[in-house]
């Protein structure tokens, strides 16, 4: 239980900022090394979880990388 609360916590832990993102197109105060290093964490995440078979791990992190996503094509964007 600990682990579910956990894992949606630091998955939906980005979603009010892509929301803020998408609403207001303004990214310039995001760092792009940042969004860039944890989208390719989350990538390493993904793998592993495939290698492992680890569904949970699969969805939160595949979640994540959709927001991670959504946030750094914003930023590139946008600057």
């Amino acid at each position: 239980m600990i682990g579910l609360i956990a894992a949606s916590l630091t998955t939906f832990a980005f979603l009010p900022q892509s929301i803020k993102a998408i609403k207001t197109k303004h990214t310039a105060d995001l760092s792009l090394l940042m969004l860039i290093m944890l989208e390719v964490g989350i990538v390493i995440w993904i793998v592993y979880g495939f290698l492992e078979e680890d569904i949970p791990l699969l969805a939160a992190n595949s979640v994540s990388f959709v927001l991670i996503t959504i946030t750094l094509i914003l930023k590139i964007r946008n600057g």
